[in-house]
């Protein structure tokens, strides 16, 4: 501040503005020069500028680019059902049976995702499936359908602004397929079958709530060439139908340590039709799936927040609970 002053004091001296002062020697001229010049610390044009691009620098909230991140999760879901199996030949019940059914699912996936841009991210998720029938007392330990995301966030993240990310995701059928195994002595792992999607969703924060939304659609392509009997019957070929979703939710910090987060999701599948080999067909119909998750994060250290989860279904089709869990997992070789 002084030495604003003293630098203000010599220009107004030197520009003659203030009566009884005057410059009559050229020391004084040159101390005069000297004082308004640069001295040391005093910031330069070329640092404000910097600083000025920095603060206007695009900021994304997807993964940095050339960073990676790798986490593991753990869910568990319980589903109990009546199959229903039955055959109509001629306007004729041909067999009539009613299957309890109770299957516990449990998945272990692991989830990698890298950053090609800032605003552009890859990934892949690899689950490991373990389920088990309590009724017909089959289980099945075997990969699961391992996917394929990628997502884009078109503009930059600005504070109070909605931000928005659009995604795609491929589905392979690298999990066992429940239109290839012995119906009453396997369990399958996967859809059976691939399908692409895609969709947008939208998050803004509201310190300290942000609310988030989402909606997607999904094609599922058909399968033909198979070779699985059902009901004294050869199935050759299934048309799976088109799906779309959509959720919305928000998520609330409690303190530095502790976030809640509460979610709806509904999503509707398509009849997918079943091709026999004696030309017969049958559609399965279609299905509409409610379910409530509730997710409590933790922090447990400066670099690791773990997440913990339960869903309830909320329609027959979907599964009745759902517990789940987690975490990153911190690699020095995937560190920034």
């Amino acid at each position: 501040m002084n030495r604003w002053f003293v630098r203000g004091f010599f220009l107004v001296s030197a520009a003659g503005l203030l009566p009884g002062m005057t410059l009559a020697q050229d020391g004084s001229v040159d101390q005069a020069r000297e004082a308004l010049s640069r001295q040391e610390g005093d910031e330069d044009s070329s640092r404000q500028l910097e600083e000025v691009f920095q603060a206007a620098e695009k900021n994304y909230s997807l993964q940095k680019k050339g960073t990676h991140s790798l986490n593991y999760s753990f869910d568990y879901s319980y589903t109990g059902d009546q199959r229903l199996d039955l055959s109509i030949s001629n306007g004729s019940v041909r067999n009539l049976d009613v299957v309890p059914s109770a299957t516990h699912s449990f998945t272990n996936s692991f989830s990698y995702d890298y950053g090609l841009l800032d605003n552009l991210t890859i990934g892949t998720r690899i689950p490991l499936i373990v389920k088990y029938d309590t009724e017909d007392e089959l289980n099945v330990y075997d990969l699961g359908d391992v996917s394929f995301t990628g997502r884009w966030q078109p503009f930059a993240y600005v504070p109070g602004k909605i931000s928005t990310t659009f995604f795609g995701t491929l589905n392979s059928k690298t999990g066992v397929s429940p239109y290839e195994i012995d119906i009453k002595r396997q369990l399958s792992t996967g859809s059976g079958y691939y399908s692409i999607g895609g969709g947008l969703s939208m998050s803004k924060v509201l310190d300290p709530v942000v609310v988030f939304g989402s909606v997607s659609g999904t094609y599922n392509i058909a399968q033909d060439g198979l070779e699985q009997v059902r009901g004294g019957r050869l199935l050759t070929e299934v048309e799976p139908g088109f799906g779309f979703s959509g959720s919305a939710g928000f998520a609330y910090s409690l303190s530095y340590d502790i976030s809640l987060s509460v979610s709806a999701q509904v999503s509707y599948s398509d009849e997918t039709i079943l091709t026999f080999s004696n030309g017969d067909q049958a559609a399965a119909q279609d299905q509409m799936t409610g379910f409530l998750s509730m997710s409590l994060g933790t922090r447990v250290s400066d670099m690791t927040i773990v997440n913990t989860s339960l869903g309830i279904g909320l329609t027959e089709d979907a599964p009745d609970f759902s517990l789940g869990v987690s975490l990153p997992i911190n690699f020095s070789g995937l560190k920034e």
